[in-house]
């Protein structure tokens, strides 16, 4: 290690920053953010560094920086400086005893600025040494992508009850052990999700069932995650969290492989799928299933095709949940009307052929569809049917018994977004036959409007 990695309190501290253009301002903001004040000099300023100032009501120094002026200054950055100004600040630094740093001048600096992931107060510093910036901005993102903006609220909250879990857990080791347990569970996902009350009603009961040992009871929840229609590129960040730190995983048939992989390795995986006449677990039992594994202090994770709230029976579980007092949290997924859609080259909506959009399930009651047809065969309308493709023929049918043109154009969109996408692209009176001679093995999903035309000129674009 070259340099020793430090975070320096620089609050009501006098910073100088030297220059003119993007890097001086960026560096203005890095110190003012900190608490810091920070002086501007600036010869012949420019209109982009004139306004700056004026908006953070600063007056520029119109000089360059003297001896004088690093009295008392904690440190000195230069940006956007010719060469021999840059030498010049760095020997003045130096005389002065203060440190320094000159943008892209590794030589000259006595201190480098790392890439920041800023979660204040939870802050990351990410640094190559001044010799592979690029390499750090790159990690810097990665991270940014993956940990959620809410860590720095929880970082607040950990700290406004410090005291009071230091008082009731003494010992260091169980302390720590404690906290490993509620950064990870229900206590951090209610201060993630914005409900920093019912998080510090839940420590504080959690503290209360403190065993004398010093142990304390794990408390379970459960994710209701919306895995989207197949493509993991969909997920969501939160998603992807949760999926992380399960301990059981319940999935159903439409969560594609290379979605439930990215669930946590060590996590128990139960199937509890579900298709037309052959349900692996009737609702009702996964349902109870979910409360009975939270009730046992598991973080379980039920993991949906698409959206947990469209046709995914989300509602009937939570329902479950409330009833039996079991925290837990509803995770979007894209669902399979949006992604499919999307991914065949066919929007939902476009203003010469639908104005609205309907979603229906296909799924059928006693052996028959039980939809109100007259609602789907409206003009400039497009309609999705999830779940439906077994049921294809009786659909057409009943639509253009209805009133719908036979000419009507309509498609299948079969495992979409998926590698394996197929889709079946034909009209109202056509479809049946096409998508029996086609073989589709499913899931798929049925597009019906004038919408479908726009897949000639959209599917080129490969998402």
């Amino acid at each position: 290690m070259d340099q020793l990695p430090i975070f320096l309190h620089i609050k009501d501290r006098k910073i100088i920053i030297a220059g003119d253009g993007f890097g001086a301002i960026r560096r203005t903001e890095q110190v003012l953010k900190a608490g810091a004040k920070a002086l501007i000099f600036s010869q012949n300023p420019s209109t982009q560094m004139i306004d700056f100032a004026e908006s953070i009501d600063i007056q520029i120094q119109d000089k360059a920086v003297a001896g004088d002026d690093l009295t008392g200054a904690a440190l000195l950055f230069a940006a956007d400086c010719d060469e021999d100004e840059n030498k010049r600040l760095a020997e003045l630094a130096s005389i002065h005893d203060v440190p320094v740093n000159i943008m892209d001048r590794l030589a000259l600096c006595t201190f480098v600025m790392p890439s920041i992931v800023d979660r204040s107060p939870l802050v990351m510093a990410i640094s190559s040494g001044g010799g592979a910036p690029i390499l750090s901005r790159m990690l810097r993102a990665r991270l940014e992508a993956f940990i959620p903006s809410g860590f720095g609220r929880l970082a607040e909250f950990a700290k406004s009850v410090r005291n009071q879990v230091k008082q009731a857990i003494p010992d260091a080791t169980l302390r720590r052990r404690f906290w490993e347990q509620q950064t990870q569970g229900p206590v951090s996902e209610y201060v993630l999700s914005g409900r920093d009350d019912d998080a510090r009603k839940l420590l504080l009961n959690i503290l209360d069932d403190h065993n004398a040992n010093g142990d304390v009871a794990p408390k379970g929840e459960v994710y209701l995650v919306g895995g989207g229609p197949g493509d993991p590129d969909l997920l969501t960040f939160r998603a992807l969290r949760l999926m992380q730190q399960a301990d059981v995983v319940l999935h159903d048939r439409l969560v594609s492989e290379p979605v439930l992989n990215l669930a946590r390795r060590e996590a128990e995986r139960v199937f509890v799928g579900k298709k037309q006449g052959d349900h692996a677990l009737p609702q009702e039992q996964i349902s109870q299933l979910l409360v009975t594994l939270a009730k046992q202090g598991k973080r379980v994770l039920r993991l949906k095709g698409g959206d947990p709230f469209t046709f995914g029976r989300g509602g009937e579980e939570i329902e479950e949940l409330l009833s039996a007092d079991i925290p837990f949290q509803v995770v979007p997924g894209i669902t399979a009307g949006s992604g499919c859609a999307t991914y065949a080259g066919i929007p939902l909506t476009h203003r010469d052929h639908a104005q609205s959009c309907v979603f229906v399930t296909g799924h059928t009651k006693d052996g028959h569809l039980d939809l109100n047809w007259q609602t789907l065969v409206q003009p400039n309308q497009t309609v999705v049917v999830y779940m439906g493709l077994s049921a294809v023929g009786e659909l057409t049918r009943e639509l253009i018994h209805h009133g719908a043109d036979p000419d009507t154009p309509a498609c299948v969109v079969d495992n979409g977004t998926r590698e394996n996408q197929r889709v079946v692209t034909a009209t109202l009176s056509t479809l049946s036959g096409r998508v029996e001679a086609a073989n589709l093995p499913g899931p798929a999903i049925t597009i019906i409007g004038g919408v479908v035309t726009m897949r000639d000129r959209l599917s080129w674009f490969n998402l």
